[in-house]
């Protein structure tokens, strides 16, 4: 019997926890092993041997790696769907497309200005989060939203690895950049219905209360000085 697949992750991680959301929606259990960033434990020898990109999350199944959240929630979804059920990521060219188009826009576009708000105050001692960078990250919205006219999801009417990845990317954004709903009301609508995944809880919020919970600390800490 194989093992169960290893996920070298951090919780706090947006990308990992869009990875974590996937596996859950799987039903599928994965082994845990926690990456210190800040410890650069990212950048050994033994980890460079797995991604020589030296980003998380990685996937190690039984043998076959596979880097970047993006990949592995399609790589897991091809993998261990249920038979006869590809709705998490589709298998129609046209539908997949689609789900693509929506996992190049997180990871061009979301995900990115997510991190140019976070990663300055962890990483590089900022203390406080410049307006233009607000603003940037919330133009980033209407994308969303024009998504979303076509159905609950950002792809239709069914759940895919597209509103796994973005939500986790969303939810990270929104603590910092306030989504309107007046301006945004699909969104708005989009992000409870997540939100109300019995699986959501545990494999997004949880992580991404450390997330703010850290940068808005070291914010507060740097404003006092």
């Amino acid at each position: 019997m194989s093992a169960k697949p290893i996920l070298y992750y951090a919780p706090r991680s947006p990308p990992c926890r869009a990875v974590l959301l996937t596996a859950a929606a799987l039903g599928l259990e994965l082994e845990l092993r926690l990456v210190n960033v800040k410890a650069e434990e990212h950048k050994s020898a033994e980890f460079l041997k797995l991604n020589a990109q030296h980003t998380i999350p990685v996937l190690d199944d039984n043998g076959t790696i596979v880097s970047d959240s993006h990949i592995i929630c399609g790589y897991l979804a091809d993998k261990y769907a249920p038979a006869g059920d590809d709705s998490l990521y589709p298998k129609d060219p046209e539908k997949r497309r689609l789900v693509d188009a929506r996992l190049y826009y997180d990871c061009g576009h979301l995900f990115p200005r997510v991190r140019f708000i976070v990663e300055p105050v962890i990483y590089f001692g900022v203390g406080e989060v410049p307006a233009d960078r607000v603003a940037y990250l919330q133009k980033a919205y209407d994308g969303l939203e024009h998504c979303l006219a076509g159905g609950d999801y950002l792809v239709g009417d069914k759940l895919t690895i597209a509103d796994l990845s973005c939500i986790a990317s969303v939810s990270t954004a929104e603590a910092f950049a306030p989504i309107a709903a007046d301006q945004f009301p699909r969104l708005v609508q989009w992000v409870q219905r997540i939100q109300a995944i019995p699986y959501y809880q545990k494999n997004n919020q949880e992580g991404l209360d450390m997330l703010v919970g850290l940068v808005k600390g070291l914010l507060a800490e740097r404003q006092h000085k």
